[in-house]
């Protein structure tokens, strides 16, 4: 997942609404969301390389169904090519039990084993951000705040990339609308690329950093596999829908 934004507890009784893309290689095999054979309680994407996901739910927990999100942090210099698959980090949470709070205190026990993520995770009583990358922000590890609506693309929660900050104030608009699903889908398929001035660097040539500035990215070898729009009720079972994206083209529901 390389951009998801997130309502926590903005709208009454969904504590979390969440839409997001997903961008890969094309040729790295997939399997679309669904119930998992082996673990029919969640309900997610398969990446058939590493064997995690990138974003799902879990309709069991503690507290209710649970969420859990990743984007990887683009920082080529740092990249680990003996590294695990981060995928794992939303595969274990889902398929498990144990508490997302003690979940995040075992992974910062050891932030160099992965490289660079953002994980958002936790169920409709809490909800928690952590990256490997983020230990300077307070944030990071702790309970999100209510009533707020965050971003997160390939650098640190809310950082204001162009496409992050461009998608929080479309969500914003779209819920307080009480929008239909489908203009969330629509939001996540801009192609529109951001202005140079206004491009981050995270140490890949500018080319490429000009074709990841859209929020729906299309290039010959790499780009939005997927979108998904998640929504965590309070006394209902979630929702995932995910469409997938053809590139030159809408989605293939």
């Amino acid at each position: 997942m390389c951009l998801i934004v997130f309502a926590w507890h903005v709208v009454p009784g969904v504590p979390v609404i969440a839409a997001a893309n997903r961008d890969e290689f094309y040729d790295r095999p997939a399997l679309p969301a669904a119930p998992w054979p082996e673990q029919p309680h969640v309900i997610a994407g398969r990446d058939l390389r590493g064997g995690g996901s990138w974003m799902g739910v879990s309709l069991t927990g503690a507290n209710g169904p649970r969420f859990a999100a990743l984007t990887n942090i683009r920082s080529p210099s740092e990249r680990q090519l003996d590294a695990p698959s981060r995928g794992a980090l939303v595969a274990d949470f889902l398929a498990g039990d144990i508490d997302a709070a003690d979940y995040i205190a075992a992974l910062a026990a050891q932030p160099d084993r992965y490289n660079g993520y953002n994980l958002v995770l936790g169920d409709g009583e809490a909800l928690y951000w952590y990256s490997n990358r983020g230990q300077q922000d307070p944030r990071n590890g702790q309970p999100l705040e209510r009533g707020r609506i965050y971003g997160i693309s390939n650098g640190l929660l809310d950082a204001p990339w162009p496409k992050v900050l461009r998608t929080k104030a479309q969500f914003a608009s779209l819920l307080c609308q009480g929008a239909p699903e489908d203009a969330y889908f629509e939001m996540l398929a801009d192609t529109t690329r951001a202005p140079d001035l206004r491009l981050p660097e995270t140490g890949v040539p500018l080319e490429v950093e000009r074709m990841l500035s859209s929020v729906c990215i299309e290039s010959a070898e790499y780009g939005t596999r997927t979108s998904t729009v998640v929504k965590l009720y309070r006394n209902a079972a979630p929702e995932l829908h995910e469409r997938v994206v053809v590139p030159g083209e809408q989605f293939v529901v």
